[in-house]
């Protein structure tokens, strides 16, 4: 059984925990922790930080065993979102926990009346939840070598005239 749910502030420490363990084989060596962790420090400061999109899976133990998190972006000065980081503890990848993770954070942000969620990932990963490539959509990254990774995901609000460069949350500039 797994339960998608609101974070919580006493989830923090654990939300934390699970991404420090997911992102941790790719972290530079000697660092005290993974940008991932420190990213999720600094949007949780961040006026971009939107409560109801930070989601966690919890297993039928009662432990967070994956995080997800979309965070206000642009699209020109069209507000959107950015998804991401998503974060499944390893004992539990490949077993449903990012997909279900995925498609409740993706439900949220349209019953929100968003617009349009972009992240940067695997388009054979995300395709199976409708992300296309951004150019499809008009929709220019922040960093053009992100071109063959970074992808949109349209909701029922979307607008097709909104086009442009996107721009995440704050801290991501700064990883």
């Amino acid at each position: 059984m797994l339960i998608i749910r609101r974070e919580t502030p006493a989830d923090i420490d654990a939300v934390h925990a699970v991404t420090e363990a997911a992102f941790r084989p790719r972290a530079e060596p000697g660092r005290d922790e993974t940008i991932e962790v420190g990213l999720l420090r600094a949007l949780r400061g961040d006026d971009g930080w939107i409560p109801a999109l930070s989601l966690v899976a919890v297993d039928d133990e009662g432990e967070i065993v994956g995080h997800v998190l979309c965070t206000r972006a642009t699209v020109g000065d069209t507000p959107v979102l950015g998804l991401g980081p998503l974060s499944v503890r390893p004992d539990r990848q490949r077993g449903g926990v990012g997909k279900a993770l995925v498609h409740t954070v993706l439900g949220a942000a349209d019953a929100m009346g968003e617009p349009l969620v972009a992240l940067l990932g695997d388009p054979n990963y995300y395709g199976r939840f409708g992300f296309q490539l951004s150019d499809t959509h008009g929709v220019t990254p922040p960093v053009p070598e992100w071109q063959p990774h970074f992808q949109v995901r349209t909701l029922h609000a979307h607008d097709p005239s909104v086009r442009g460069l996107f721009a995440y949350a704050g801290p991501f500039n700064e990883l």
